[in-house]
């Protein structure tokens, strides 16, 4: 069976067609674009594609993976921080259903990944199942009782949101917040804060990415700024722990590209903070699906039935 993912994200917005077969699935052609401010331009230059994928191999049904906030319920994309205001209030299911005559289903980014990774990743076969996106955000998707846990209205697991101290790096809107220490864009804010309390200079183009390979390199200075993310990721991963007691926490992005250090850091918190009996039974993994897993995150809700 083919199906269609959308995947919808601040930077760039990308189409996939994928073939689902014996529990596999396989990206057969992808298209991405630059994310520009009107979502109606954004899928006029996908929809002749989508309109030979129809035709040649019979889809009916797309799935589409955006941040949050957004109403799952109601198919609606509300006003994610990453995404122009354009998109801000977009009946996205309603349009695809019109434009293309496609069934469809909206999950954000963290929901849609998490099912991706049960269903296609590091958490096969789990029956619990938390998923970190640690990427431009912050968020947890949930699989509870070997089912998507959304919450009411499509916005549970907002972990990002979270206030870990009173002032910080900004995420989410919130300055302190989870997503501002745990986040691509908030290590670098979170670098550039300690660097302006120390008195030094920094690239005013600092990267999360330069920080890391600094602190691998022994930079003292990036090193204390990586210790105090993870110590923070460190502090969240506890709590969910504590709240879910999950077979599995995955987490991807900065935490995947990563892995070795961040668990250096972290281990020895995640066992002093989270409940011992619930810690023992709970792996921590770095995402295997990889750095396309907005693919197949959006395929993955396309497959999964309400």
């Amino acid at each position: 069976m083919f199906f269609i993912g959308f995947d919808i994200g601040g930077t760039k917005c990308a189409v996939s067609l994928g073939r689902w077969e014996n529990e596999i699935m396989e990206i057969v052609e992808r298209q991405e674009i630059p994310t520009e401010n009107d979502p109606i331009a954004v899928f006029d230059r996908f929809s002749s594609l989508i309109d030979n994928w129809k035709k040649e191999y019979n889809v009916r049904r797309a799935g589409i993976s955006c941040g949050g906030p957004l109403d799952s319920e109601s198919g609606v994309i509300i006003s994610p921080p990453n995404l122009a205001t354009g998109w801000h209030g977009f009946r996205v299911v309603e349009y695809v259903k019109e434009r293309f005559g496609l069934e469809a289903r909206l999950e954000n980014d963290a929901n849609a990944s998490a099912v991706a990774e049960w269903k296609f990743g590091a958490g096969r076969g789990a029956k619990n199942l938390v998923f970190m996106t640690f990427g431009t955000g912050l968020g947890a998707g949930l699989i509870l009782n070997g089912r998507l846990y959304s919450g009411t209205n499509g916005n549970a697991g907002e972990v990002g949101h979270i206030r870990l101290e009173k002032t910080g790096p900004v995420g989410y809107n919130k300055s302190g917040s989870a997503e501002g220490f745990c986040s691509g864009g908030g290590i670098a804010q979170l670098a550039k804060i300690r660097a302006s309390e120390q008195g030094l200079t920094l690239d005013e183009n600092i990267t999360t990415r330069l920080i890391f390979d600094k602190a691998k390199s022994g930079d003292k200075f990036c090193l204390s700024i990586v210790k105090e993310s993870a110590e923070k990721f460190g502090r969240v991963v506890s709590l969910l722990i504590d709240l879910f007691n999950p077979e599995v926490i995955v987490a991807g992005g900065v935490f995947m590209r990563n892995y070795d250090l961040f668990m250096e850091i972290i281990t020895p918190i995640v066992k002093k903070e989270a409940l011992s009996d619930s810690y023992r039974v709970c792996r921590i993994l770095p995402a295997e699906i990889g750095e396309n897993i907005g693919d197949y995150a959006a395929l993955a809700i396309a497959i999964t039935e309400d």
